[in-house]
């Protein structure tokens, strides 16, 4: 029942009766809300939490707001900024200071608070998280074997019929810039963007199927791209709401094969339907899968950002004391937060750290470069198996399962255990780990990259080599793209704690644009080059990436030191 009574469908009932139905602990029992009160801190405590946020400050220290958050960035840009006019002298809000009106947890064993649920629950929040990734990244691939129906009844070339691919993937990297700061608001949340945004996300498909003509099309498929990017932003975030910090690594690593396992599966679902029924249907499939997830999460998905129940705790209590005093630390904080901070810390930092931190934009761009191959590879295979081994549509998408099992039962697991045997014994004391530690694998995967290219090409280019070689050469760049794609998500979240949100995002958008522009001219290259010639070229330029996690391995640190963003303390 406390599960529910947090979800969408929870609230809606609760709104409903007028707050009679489902009630939370200080609504059955007024007794209960004093011990939610947070305790006066003593006289060293409260200098030490009015002393101004540093640079080397410990990152743990850092996530007042769950994971590292584009919020929690806000807050401290504005505090940093108004430190010298408070040293001054400048009057401040009197609340901030009153801490006997601030609403907190319950004691370190609160079961409200997601750090606290039991692994049951919380690998069944994980699992919902899951299945919202998979259903709106599938939403690319899968339409891909429509591509020539769509050319034929909107009359355009193929290339302009692969826009409804390149755009989509497009709108869920813009879409970040946007989600991500509006989940962070205390009074809003992750569940509710979620959830209605996926409602919209299921209609707009609707303006894709009975488009009227090519601009509307291309139009829908834009904004459905757009407005389901929530999960595909903070996913990695509600790991990090609910799971330990020990944990969090494993947790994002299956949410990302879960974004990896979408693309990868979406040919094959595309290319049966497309080929039974019309391009149309890859679109049907897309709203049943989304229309299902979208029925779980109204009823089972629960808020797991911290502030937002803390924030709505703090309503409960104004609501029954009649007190507009009490108030959630978040609620607190989000009014130090100036728009422009908002503005700039969401729109302009992700460019700044992506384009003028020289090792964010190398990492940035070989990851973005094993991105776009990815979706230039949805070109490629009907090349390799339709035109030279004759495999109908949906049998040139079961190709891609050799993608899909060697990361969900080679790599996946294979870096896992990793991670357990052997990367476990370089944590400190305190949990922290140096973020070159994060780079080993991906050495291995910088030489398997090339490798899997070349063998690719150079097999998939003769009809007399059988289709399964190529298919072993994917499993390898599978191999590679997984333990590139983890070890340098962890690097730049370890290295970066204090602007990890931009860092990513930034990460996102250059990936997505990658995988959006790429796809254009994959058939005119594989055609016109060669399969052979093509892939031999792209290993190429994946063999000039291959030195930079050694370089990261053995001279990290000496980097790290010499930026002024980068953390410093370990």
């Amino acid at each position: 029942m406390e599960t529910i009574r947090d979800t969408a469908f929870g609230k809606l009932v609760r709104l409903c009766t007028r707050y009679r139905w489902m009630q939370y602990p200080e609504e059955r029992d007024a007794s209960v809300w004093p011990e939610y009160l947070k305790t006066e801190p003593d006289t060293k405590e409260e200098e030490e939490a009015s002393t101004p946020t540093t640079e080397n400050e410990n990152p743990e220290d850092l996530e007042a707001f769950g994971l590292y958050t584009v919020m929690s960035q806000c807050s401290n840009r504005s505090r940093r900024m108004s430190t010298a006019s408070t040293l001054d002298g400048g009057r401040n809000s009197s609340l901030p200071n009153n801490q006997s009106l601030v609403i907190s947890w319950r004691g370190s064993d609160d079961p409200e608070n997601p750090q606290n649920w039991t692994k049951k629950k919380k690998m069944f929040v994980s699992s919902l998280i899951w299945l919202l990734t998979f259903a709106i990244y599938v939403g690319s691939a899968i339409y891909t074997p429509g591509i020539p129906g769509v050319a034929e009844q909107f009359g355009v070339s193929n290339v302009a019929a692969t826009l409804g691919l390149t755009l989509f993937v497009a709108g869920y990297g813009l879409g970040p810039m946007i989600w991500s700061p509006l989940s962070e608001i205390p009074m809003i949340g992750r569940s509710p963007t979620y959830v209605l945004t996926l409602f919209v996300f299921v209609f707009f498909n609707f303006g894709v199927i009975y488009a009227k003509n090519f601009g509307m099309f291309l139009a829908f498929r834009f904004l459905t791209g757009f407005i389901g990017s929530p999960a595909l932003a903070t996913g990695a975030a509600s790991m990090g709401d609910m799971w330990s910090s020990r944990t969090r690594d494993y947790m994002i690593g299956v949410w990302g094969m879960f974004a990896i396992s979408a693309p990868v599966l979406g040919p094959m679902l595309g290319g049966f339907a497309s080929s039974a029924k019309g391009w149309t249907w890859t679109i049907w499939q897309l709203m049943w899968v989304s229309a299902f997830t979208f029925v779980l999460l109204f009823f089972f998905l629960p808020e797991t950002f911290a502030p937002n129940i803390l924030a709505r705790r703090a309503r409960r209590v104004r609501r029954i004391t009649g007190n507009s005093q009490y108030m959630s630390e978040s609620e607190i904080e989000i009014k130090e937060v100036k728009p422009m901070d908002v503005i700039f810390e969401s729109l302009v930092r992700p460019f700044q750290l992506c384009f003028l931190e020289p090792i964010v934009l190398l990492l940035n761009l070989y990851i973005s470069l094993i991105y776009g191959i990815l979706y230039m590879w949805f070109e490629a295979f009907p090349i390799i198996f339709g035109e030279t081994h004759g495999f109908n549509p949906g049998e040139t998408g079961l190709a891609f399962m050799g993608i899909l099992v060697s990361t969900c039962c080679i790599t996946i697991p294979g870096y896992f255990y990793w991670k357990y045997r052997y990367q476990s014994q370089h944590f400190d004391k305190n949990g922290n780990i140096a973020p070159e530690m994060q780079m080993p694998p991906a050495c291995v995967g910088a030489f398997a990259l090339p490798i899997s290219l070349f063998w690719f090409g150079w097999t998939g280019n003769f009809e007399s080599v059988h289709w399964i070689v190529p298919i072993i050469a994917s499993m390898l760049f599978a191999v590679g793209g997984c333990l590139i794609f983890n070890c340098i998500f962890c690097y730049l979240a370890h290295a970066y704690p204090k602007y990890a949100a931009s860092v990513l995002a930034g990460n996102d958008f250059m990936r997505s644009s990658f995988g959006a522009g790429f796809p254009l001219f994959a058939t005119a290259m594989f055609h016109n080059l060669g399969i052979g010639w093509a892939c031999t070229l792209l290993g190429c330029l994946t063999i000039v990436f291959v030195p930079f996690p050694f370089i990261l391995l053995s001279r990290g640190r000496r980097i790290r030191m010499a930026s002024k963003y980068a953390r410093h303390d370990i």
